[in-house]
């Protein structure tokens, strides 16, 4: 998928991994495949998030997310919100073992002991982090968001699994105590919360940025 589009008609899929819904903006190909995958292609993704509660959650998602689909983790957000106290970390960071079990029967979230005792544990770490000094995590975050000019993929296959500066944030992040941050989910992360722009050339979220890049 790497050439020019050259069809616009409704729910076309071309060369570039963008499709044109019966709005007729061309997306993403995988923001077109499910109507949350829509909204979160047009609404969030790719956007600039900020703010210690706001990355928290979404690290802790992506970590959830390690092995399955995001679609998964989408259709469970509320579920995670709720169970997650919102991700506050300070009340996240308060959970006991029996948080745990609970949570272990929860099934409006992903039941993975592992997972759940990591976002607890890296919940204590952020809010240790806020103790010391607000903001100091969002600060750590996107200190490794990539500077100089972006290329804008032409299509899916020149989006990256793994970058240079994604496997110096896990690096960073594992030195602190964070677990669940491997140099993928870090970039997925990256991708999720604006620090890169991988909005595929034809997509018009990608025409948007680059009016308000300009």
């Amino acid at each position: 998928m790497s050439s020019i589009a050259e069809t616009t008609g409704p729910g076309t899929e071309v060369v570039t991994g963008v499709v044109y819904g019966d709005d007729g903006r061309g997306r993403c190909s995988w923001g077109a495949a499910d109507a949350e995958y829509q909204r979160y292609h047009d609404e969030e993704w790719g956007r600039e998030l900020r703010g210690d509660r706001e990355l928290f959650e979404k690290l802790s998602l992506e970590a959830f997310q390690a092995g399955l689909s995001w679609i998964t983790i989408l259709r469970r957000r509320p579920g995670f919100r709720e169970a997650f106290h919102d991700f506050a970390p300070e009340r996240v960071a308060a959970f006991t073992p029996h948080d745990v079990e609970v949570l272990m029967d929860n099934t409006g979230i992903i039941r993975n002991r592992a997972k759940i005792e990591a976002t607890i544990s890296n919940a204590r770490i952020v809010d240790e982090m806020r103790r010391e000094r607000p903001g100091s995590f969002e600060e750590l975050l996107w200190s490794f968001a990539p500077s100089g000019r972006h290329t804008r993929p032409s299509g899916l296959n020149e989006i990256p699994a793994v970058t240079a500066e994604s496997t110096a944030l896990s690096t960073a992040l594992r030195g602190r105590g964070f677990r669940f941050v491997g140099p993928t989910t870090m970039y997925a992360l990256m991708q999720s919360t604006g620090m890169v722009d991988d909005h595929v050339v034809g997509c018009w979220r990608a025409a948007e940025n680059q009016l308000v890049a300009g």
